[in-house]
Formats: C-alpha cells, structure tokens, sequence
C-alpha cells in the first residue's frame, strides 16, 4: 500500500463540497473513499473515472451501515487516516412553525451523524495512535440567523462537540480539526430551498420569501467556488501540523465582526436582511 494516506468523505453526491473535497484528497495521493446514500452512488461515477476514488454506500444515519463501510475500508487498507465528516442537510423555516420531524431530521444528519462516524472510527485511529477527523460546522453555527435556526443549531452543536473531541482525541495521537465554511457555491442552497415547497406557513406566511431568501442566501454571485475551498482545507488537513480550525469563505469576515458585535447590532443588522423589521 506503501504511505498513500486512507480518507473517507461523507455526503459526495456531484455538485456538492463532499465532490470537490475527494478531487482534492485524489490530487494529493490520497486514496479516497467517497460516500453517500445508495440513491446518490451514480453521481460516483465520475470521481471513479476521473480520480481514481473508490464509492462507498454509507448513510450517516444508520448505525449499520456506517460500521459496514468503516470495515469495510479497515480490512481492505488497515486504516483510515482522514475522516471528513461532510454529509449534511439545509433546513429552512420559522422556528416555530417548523415540523419537528423536519428538525430532528437535520440534527440526526448534520450532528448525529457525525457523531456516528467518529464513534465507529476513534477505536481504529486510536490502535494505531494517529488520524485526522475533520468535523463540518458553518459560521452559522456561531452567529445564528432567522429562518435557520434549526440548521444554525445543528451546526453550533457541531463546534461545541468538536471542541470537546479535539481535548478528548489528544491523548491517543487524534487531530480534531473543525472546519467553518462561509457561503460556498453548491448545490446545496438549491436543495434547501426546494425543501421549502413542502411547507405551508401559517403566521408566517406574509415572510414567504424572506424565508425563501435566506435559503438562497449561501448561493450570490460573489460565493467562493466549491473547489476552491476543498482544496484550501484539504491542503491543511494534510500538513504535518493541522490546525484547530479552518475559517474559510465568502462571509465569514462579516461574521467574525457579528461574532463580537452587541446583540442589537446583530438583531438589527439579520432584521433589516430578512424582513423582521417590521410588525403584522
């Protein structure tokens, strides 16, 4: 096998960050794993062709299928070296209005899911005493905005848990890294907001398309380019000393500055984005 490092990315389908993330582990000789739902295995096809990466069925939320693809990989190569937990989920709407099924769908994917993917691979990483997993948060996990709080706090549990892990993994030679993207051209601010037809809102009908908005708001023009960011936490992923935290992304110099504003700069500034500076 020689030293090729092992990786595992979750949440590939074609379009996505998890896509560009196993064209950058590929270029630095990596031998890479891509996975998603069995549904999404097509869109496989061309980092197969075109990479040399090697597809892998793996749903985040099943117990079962993350430990048959953590095997599976362990006793083909003996190791996993590089655990991205990638796969995740939009979820967009009024708090409280909201189903709670479609809440607890986004924490089982966005949080518990990457949970589940750590709890199967630290035993493995830690036989061995090495192994960066690299958790996705989002700066939205640190500065919540209306209409996304059920996505801003999936991803805020992200970052606390990964701040947890990283103490925790010390001991047995584990790199935790948490990565916070700002808005990153995908697809994945058209699936969110074609989640939004499913819903009919009943006070909060009249923000219709404030909701809708902020379900695009990821997705302007001036959003860094998918591959551009894989490549950029791919390459410190990699280094011999990986950092605790990759900040990365369109955005996220006006977060950071939200980060240490007063709390009424911040109502008032999301306010004024989205449409609550008014009463019905």
């Amino acid at each position: 096998m020689g030293d090729r490092m092992v990786a595992l990315v979750t949440g590939c389908a074609k379009g996505g960050i998890g896509h560009e993330y196993c064209k950058a582990l590929a270029e630095r000789n990596c031998r890479v794993f891509a996975s998603d739902i069995p549904r999404r295995m097509k869109d496989m096809l061309e980092l197969e062709s075109s990479h040399g990466v090697e597809a892998l069925e793996l749903d985040v939320t099943s117990d079962e299928s993350v430990v048959s693809a953590i095997e599976g990989i362990i006793s083909k190569y003996g190791r996993i070296d590089v655990l991205i937990n990638n796969a995740g989920i939009g979820s967009v709407g009024p708090l409280a209005e909201l189903p709670l099924e479609a809440i607890r769908k986004a924490w089982e994917i966005n949080t518990l899911g990457q949970l589940r993917l750590v709890q199967k691979v630290v035993p493995h990483m830690a036989a061995r005493r090495s192994g960066n997993i690299v958790n996705v948060g989002s700066v939205v996990g640190t500065v919540p905005t209306p209409w996304g709080g059920s996505y801003c706090s999936s991803k805020a549990a992200v970052h606390a848990m990964t701040d947890a892990l990283r103490l925790e993994l010390r001991p047995f030679g584990i790199n935790v890294i948490k990565v916070v993207p700002g808005a990153i051209r995908s697809n994945f601010g058209s699936a969110t907001t074609e989640k939004l037809g499913a819903h009919g809102w009943s006070l909060y009908r009249p923000f219709a398309e404030a909701i809708a908005e902020r379900g695009r708001a990821s997705q302007g023009a001036k959003s860094t380019d998918a591959a551009t960011f894989a490549r950029h936490v791919v390459s410190k992923v990699l280094s011999p000393r990986p950092p605790r935290q990759i900040v990365f992304g369109h955005m996220t110099g006006l977060f950071a500055v939200l980060t240490w504003s007063p709390l009424w700069v911040r109502d008032l500034f999301f306010s004024n984005r989205f449409g609550l500076n008014r009463k019905l």
